[in-house]
């Protein structure tokens, strides 16, 4: 897990230190073990190093022949793809086996991987950099057309700190993002900043893409025939192989545990593999009324053996560190969930740096309640996902929003591929965009901003091989989603009592703005980002009323975060002080 970045210039041109030195120190929080350089005429790689695995020689760039590689993440089948393919490796870093893959295979390098990763390599014989990205997103990748050519990095605010790229803000990506909680596309919410897509690997050669590649996350095709039995035992395969390669370590690790399916069933598979007792950690909130999975992981975590670790989040806590909480989310992501996962890699930081959560588990197993909807056709009440915006109902802004949808209708046209149910189109277009640019964001900047790595063993391609193709019954069925997961779970984990009614996840951020509306809203509504965009006064009423119904907290914390967002990374201004301080600051 580390940062990286660089420049791929037109020939004849040389990269600057200055420039370098700029985009190394931006990306230091990322890896904060080390760091190093590789520059060869027109192309310039940085890196900055989490040590993870290989702590002794696993320093990088890392170089073969006439190739460098700078390397974000792991790829947990190092050891098989060094033995199967018969690797002769200097260091036992996990990142090497996909130098030498990229000098015997070129572009289709990743084809074999098994992990999460951003990599860049640099071939000096040929003159290329190759940029790859792995295919559900889970690390990320950006690329800017500058001066002279590309440059590329694993955070938007590396590229604009640096002085490469201007923060002008795109108005339909804002769009999005007051209405969805996240922007969509290879496209990001800054103009001249694109995300390399999940999955893809672009060569740039002369300071210009050439080539793309692009390797799919999901398998073709509708579903399969196969017996709940066969699917069952297929998928305890898939997971234990999944989970026990996420596990491999040279730093202790640990995991994030709710009173859910996704990480009940990581923490099933990890007691079952490990002889040492599962280091679990579970944040709650102190508030009357909300969602506290506390107890629920309190008894899992017993039921497994596992050392539990409980992180309380309290309002005061939330509104001291909410200016750094959002200034982390540079590639913005209005998720609130993003308040306790900041707070659990705090915590986690003090006894590990690798944490296994299960993220990804409801867009596999078919999870959402969003998915029961897309099933039914429109007229027995079926409706597209995300079809309605934060915004509809409430009338704040200066304009309504147009064009927000966009970028969505587009990845359902894509996700709608021949052979796939209604069910598999709607994952398909989760897996697309809201798992990148949503939860797995949210994942990477709040435990990057602490130097904690997260693993995701759900995401991973034998899983979703088992998983995806499984007739709809197998994932819904008597109006529960997961039905296969929780069949599993009765099977091997009963404690996790997989088919109570799911209690749902929520931080009471709506509670907490109305609590202090009279003094945040007036604050929000005179923030340049903003006053740009909606109607001081009705902002104001907004904070004043957002504990009431669901979709004014929506909209009030959707301001909030803009606000403090746009403060952070369009008019980049530091973060002093807490929620108030920050933005009562002229």
């Amino acid at each position: 897990m580390c940062g990286l970045a660089g420049l791929a210039l037109r020939l004849g041109r040389t990269p600057s230190g200055a420039t370098l030195d700029a985009l190394t120190r931006a990306l230091a929080h990322r890896g904060p073990d080390g760091h190093g350089h590789h520059v060869s005429g027109n192309v310039a790689l940085a890196h900055t190093r989490l040590s993870i695995i290989d702590l002794v020689t696993g320093d990088q760039p890392l170089f073969a022949g006439a190739a460098a590689l700078v390397a974000n993440g792991e790829v947990y089948n190092y050891r098989e793809l060094r033995e199967h393919n018969q690797l002769h490796c200097s260091t036992g870093s996990d990142c090497e086996p996909p130098l030498h893959l990229f000098r015997r295979d070129g572009i289709g390098f990743a084809d074999s991987l098994r992990g999460m990763y951003a990599i860049a390599l640099h071939d000096r014989g040929t003159k290329q950099l190759v940029l790859s990205r792995d295919p559900f997103g889970i690390k990320p990748l950006y690329l800017a057309e500058v001066a002279g050519g590309l440059a590329f990095a694993s955070e938007p605010q590396a590229l604009i700190a640096a002085g490469l790229v201007e923060p002008r803000i795109r108005p339909e990506a804002r769009a999005e993002l007051l209405q969805i909680q996240f922007t969509t596309g290879a496209e990001t919410i800054f103009e001249g900043i694109r995300r390399i897509l999940p999955g893809e690997t672009v060569v740039i050669a002369d300071g210009a893409i050439t080539e793309r590649h692009r390797r799919a996350s999901l398998p073709e095709g509708g579903p399969e025939e196969i017996s709940a039995e066969a699917a069952l035992a297929r998928l305890d395969a898939a997971l234990e192989d999944s989970v026990r390669l996420h596990q491999r370590s040279d730093v202790p690790y640990g995991m994030f545990l709710s009173g859910g399916i996704d990480s009940s069933a990581v923490l099933a598979l990890m007691a079952r593999l490990n002889e040492k007792p599962v280091l679990a950690f579970t944040a709650g909130f102190d508030v009357p009324g909300a969602a506290d999975e506390r107890a629920a992981a309190a008894h899992l975590a017993a039921a497994a053996g596992a050392r539990h670790v409980t992180v309380p989040v309290t309002e005061a806590e939330v509104w001291r560190h909410l200016p750094e909480i959002v200034g982390a989310m540079d590639d913005p992501a209005a998720d609130y969930a993003i308040i306790p996962t900041w707070f659990l890699a705090r915590r986690a930081r003090q006894e590990v740096k690798v944490v296994l959560s299960g993220e990804g588990g409801d867009e596999i197993f078919g999870g959402y309640g969003r998915y029961r909807a897309a099933m039914r056709p429109w007229w027995l009440g079926g409706k597209a996902p995300r079809s309605r915006g934060s915004f509809d109902r409430i009338d704040v802004l200066r304009e309504a929003p147009t064009g927000w949808r966009d970028g969505t209708g587009a990845a359902e046209a894509a996700a709608a591929s021949p052979g796939r149910t209604r069910l598999q189109a709607a994952q398909a277009l989760d897996v697309a965009d809201w798992l990148p640019n949503d939860l797995l964001i949210k994942l990477d900047r709040c435990l990057m901003a602490h130097g904690v790595e997260g693993r995701t063993p759900l995401l991973d391609p034998g899983v979703a091989a088992s998983a995806f193709r499984l007739p709809d019954a197998l994932k819904v069925q008597r109006g529960s989603g997961k039905w296969l997961l929780r069949q599993w779970l009765a099977r091997h984990f009963p404690a996790a009592e997989p088919f109570k009614p799911k209690q749902g996840f929520t931080v009471p951020i709506g509670a907490w703005i109305e609590g202090v509306g009279d003094r945040l809203g007036p604050l929000v509504a005179a923030q340049p980002g903003v006053a740009e965009i909606a109607r001081p006064d009705r902002v104001a009423a907004l904070f004043r009323h957002a504990g009431g119904e669901k979709h004014r907290g929506f909209a009030a914390w959707h301001l909030l975060f803009y606000a403090l967002w746009h403060r952070r990374h369009v008019e980049r201004r530091p973060v002093r002080g807490d929620v108030f301080e920050v933005l009562g600051e002229r």
